[in-house]
């Protein structure tokens, strides 16, 4: 994959959308494009995380507890696992040929060290995160 594929895909992550085109040049400068054949298990429920994916290419299918959702070009997973080495809650598993960038939590750290401007876009992000998630536990109590 290219480097403004890679680019590119950091552009549509919500993490990473508001960068300067330098810091996400950056930021895929970390990562490694990683490959993945129809039914290959990319992560799996319960693994430490070490890192997170963005999917470059082809579709990814996430289970969460029996919940299950497509992902697509431009989608990532595993964000988490950036900022704290927790075991995985979901098992994602290509359901086509799928090219992600996997940016590995270890050399990520140390890039916000030197990119604090990057921390605080990821902050936002979680904070928004964190917000729709109480958003739904908020209506589901309600019904």
């Amino acid at each position: 994959m290219s480097d403004a594929t890679q680019t590119n895909a950091l552009q549509q992550t919500p993490f990473f959308a508001g960068l300067p085109a330098e810091e996400l040049e950056a930021i895929a400068d970390v990562g490694n494009t990683v490959t993945f054949e129809p039914g290959d298990v990319i992560v799996a429920e319960g693994e430490m995380g070490d890192g997170m994916y963005v999917v470059l290419s082809g579709t990814a299918e996430v289970d969460i507890g029996g919940r299950f959702h497509t992902l697509t070009p431009g989608d990532f997973f595993g964000e988490m696992a950036l900022i704290s080495s927790r075991k995985r809650i979901a098992t994602v598993t290509a359901t086509e040929r799928v090219d992600a960038l996997r940016i590995p939590a270890d050399a990520f750290q140390a890039f916000l060290l030197e990119h604090p401007s990057v921390a605080v876009s990821m902050l936002k992000e979680i904070v928004d995160r964190l917000r729709e998630v109480e958003q739904r536990i908020d209506a589901w109590m309600a019904n």
